[in-house]
């Protein structure tokens, strides 16, 4: 398993994005992973108020720059204050989506880190495909931080649908929290159980497939813990029938979880996150963070 290289916490500066930065540098010291901070300056919304003092457009844009560079600059030393991590900081000027795409691509980064709320990714995967389109190309799993950080994650609730993916986040899940208990989770439904109901199947003709079912799903999990090579004492199983959304936030719940690591479900990540999707719907309704793997 590779280690994690570098860390890019993206910020709004806005409190939600602060504690993104704190987990961010929370994962950092865990994992002496490099990390750098960004903000990515708006200034279309300036406009209007550039006209009204009287501005030049280069007098505005060094201004809101130069407010935004210090007060990353003031975050960074708070980070170092706290978490012992020193962070590399850069502003600029433009849209979120296409300056984290350059970023990404133009120097490796192993793990992007953003906040729920604000100027953030999830914003545009809920109002858009923007987002998609650019993840989709991007190799760097997603840090999705909803809660501020208290101390490094104890316990991570991993869905999993047995495919490559499922492997990929598990992997990814203790790259970024190597320390923690691991709950795998696995959601399943009968086969055509609709179908079965409609041509008068008995319920316990179906009652018996659940059980069939729930058996593969038990062997199936117990082979991917060992390819995982995940610690039996540290880990959890557990095969649930139902819907895997409503699974998913019981279980974040149940099992006081506070990351969930989402594996990319079918041939790519634009077609893991439409609408109606899993991901997308365990991003709007869970409490704790999200890490979407890729």
């Amino acid at each position: 398993m590779n280690p994690l290289n570098r860390i890019l916490a993206a910020t709004d500066l806005s409190a939600p994005a602060r504690h993104a930065a704190e987990r961010a540098a929370q994962v950092s010291k865990d994992t002496e992973a490099a990390l750098d901070l960004l903000h990515v300056a708006n200034l279309a919304p300036l406009e209007r108020l550039r006209q009204l003092m009287g501005a030049t457009p280069a007098d505005m844009e060094r201004r809101v720059l130069d407010t935004a560079r210090q007060r990353l600059i003031d975050l960074a030393a708070a980070l170092q204050q706290r978490f012992g991590v020193a962070a590399g900081t850069q502003v600029v000027a433009g849209s979120l989506l296409d300056e984290l795409a350059r970023e990404t691509r133009a120097r490796p980064t192993g793990l992007l880190v953003c906040g729920a709320k604000g100027e953030s990714l999830v914003r545009h995967f809920v109002l858009g495909t923007t987002a998609l389109r650019i993840l989709s190309t991007t190799p760097c799993p997603v840090l999705v931080v909803k809660q501020p950080p208290h101390e490094p994650y104890r316990r991570l609730l991993v869905p999993v649908d047995f495919s490559p993916s499922s492997l990929r986040a598990i992997h990814q899940a203790r790259r970024i929290a190597p320390r923690a208990d691991i709950v795998l989770l696995h959601a399943f439904d009968v086969p055509f159980e609709g179908r079965l109901r409609y041509a008068s199947v008995d319920e316990d003709t179906i009652h018996h497939y659940r059980i069939v079912a729930k058996q593969e799903a038990i062997q199936k999990l117990n082979a991917l813990r060992d390819a995982a090579r995940l610690d039996p004492y540290r880990c959890s199983l557990i095969v649930l029938h139902g819907d895997p959304t409503m699974r998913i936030v019981e279980q974040e719940q149940e099992r006081d979880c506070d990351l969930i690591v989402m594996g990319k479900h079918g041939e790519n990540l634009l077609e893991a996150l439409l609408i109606g999707s899993v991901t997308k719907h365990v991003l709007a309704e869970s409490q704790c963070d999200i890490l979407i793997s890729v």
